[in-house]
C-alpha cells in the first residue's frame, strides 16, 4: 500500500547528519459523521456570508480584511504584505537541538502528532542510526520546524520503523493550573480507604489497547442516518436511570471493592430474562448436588 501524500517534505538534520524526511498526520477525522447546514424546504445546502457586525450588509471578498481589536470595538488593520513580512518562511529542515528523557514532557504541551519516514531511498542509513540512537538511550529529540508560516518546536521518537513528531505548544498557550486547583480544600483522608481504594484500582488493573475504544455516539450517529435514510421509523433510547448520590465515602468504596469485579458481568444478567436466569439457577443448584454426592 502506498504511503498518501506528504503534509511536510525536508531534511532532518543532527549536527553534520542528515537525511530527507516526510511528514504525515498521525490523526484524522475523515471517518466522523459531520452534517451540513441546509434549506428544509428546498434541500439544497446553505453556505455561509460574512456579514458586517454593525450594519448587517453582505460583505464582498475584496472589503474583507484582518484586524486586531486594541480595545473594545477598535481594531487596527494589518495589511497583507505587512502580515507576510514577519512571517517566518520554511528552509524546510528540522534542527534538532536537544535530547530529553520522554518522562521530562508535560503531556499538557503534546499538541498534533505526525509520522516521520524517509524520503526515498538515499538517507535511510541516517535516517535508521538517528532513530535507533534515540531509541537506545531512550530519549527523545526536540527541534525546531516550520509549518504554516509558523515555527513549532517538535518532539521527535522512535516508532516501529519510522518516528513519531509531536508539535508541542508554547507556555503561553496553556493556562494556569492553579487558577482551577488552587481553591480545593485538602480533606483527611484515612490510610483505610487509601487502602480500599487501591485494592479497586488493583481489580480494574488493565494495559493501554485503543482498539477497546468504542464512540458510542459516533456509531449511534451513524445508525440513526442509515435508519432515516432508509426511511425507518426512528425510536428515542431509554436513558438509564442516574444512581442516587452516595453519602458515606466509606461505604460506597466497601461496596464498589465488593462488586466492582462482577459490575459490568451484574449489569448483563441484569438484562437478561426471568426464564434464562431461572435456568442459570437451577443448573448451578444441578451441579452443586453432584460435586456434594
Amino acid at each position: 500500500m502506498a504511503a498518501p501524500r506528504a503534509y511536510w517534505k525536508g531534511t532532518l538534520k543532527l549536527s553534520l547528519v542528515s537525511c530527507p524526511v516526510a511528514l504525515y498526520p498521525a490523526s484524522t477525522a475523515v471517518e466522523k459523521t459531520r452534517f451540513h447546514m441546509i434549506n428544509r424546504e428546498t434541500g439544497n445546502r446553505l453556505k455561509q456570508q460574512m456579514v458586517d457586525a454593525e450594519t448587517g450588509d453582505v460583505v464582498e471578498g475584496d472589503q474583507k480584511g484582518r484586524g486586531y481589536e486594541v480595545s473594545k470595538g477598535k481594531y487596527v488593520e494589518i495589511e497583507k504584505d505587512e502580515l507576510e513580512a514577519v512571517q517566518i518562511e520554511s528552509n524546510h529542515t528540522i534542527d534538532i537541538d536537544s535530547f530529553v528523557p520522554e518522562g521530562e514532557i508535560d503531556k499538557r504541551y503534546l499538541d498534533h502528532p505526525y509520522y516521520i519516514r524517509p524520503d526515498g531511498k538515499a538517507g535511510v542509513d541516517a535516517f535508521a542510526v538517528i532513530r535507533d540512537a534515540m531509541k537506545d538511550q531512550d530519549r527523545v529529540a526536540l527541534a525546531r520546524i516550520v509549518l504554516t508560516n509558523r515555527e513549532h518546536v517538535i518532539a521527535i521518537e522512535p516508532l516501529d520503523k519510522g518516528m513519531l513528531g509531536t508539535t508541542l505548544r508554547y507556555p503561553y498557550e496553556l493556562r494556569d493550573a492553579d487558577d482551577y486547583f488552587e481553591d480545593i480544600r485538602s480533606p483527611k483522608v484515612t490510610k483505610d480507604m487509601i487502602e480500599l481504594a487501591g485494592h479497586i484500582l488493583d481489580s480494574k488493573a488493565a494495559h493501554f489497547d485503543p482498539s477497546k475504544f468504542k464512540d458510542e455516539y459516533e456509531t449511534a450517529l451513524k445508525a440513526l442516518v442509515r435508519r432515516k435514510a432508509t426511511g425507518k421509523p426512528i425510536r428515542a433510547a431509554e436513558r438509564e436511570e442516574k444512581p442516587s448520590n452516595v453519602v458515606n465515602l466509606m461505604d460506597a468504596l466497601k461496596q464498589s471493592l465488593k462488586g466492582g469485579g462482577a459490575r459490568r458481568a451484574g449489569s448483563t444478567a441484569r438484562r437478561q430474562t426471568p426464564h434464562r436466569r431461572a435456568a442459570k439457577k437451577s443448573h448451578r443448584s444441578s451441579a452443586r448436588r453432584r460435586k456434594a454426592g
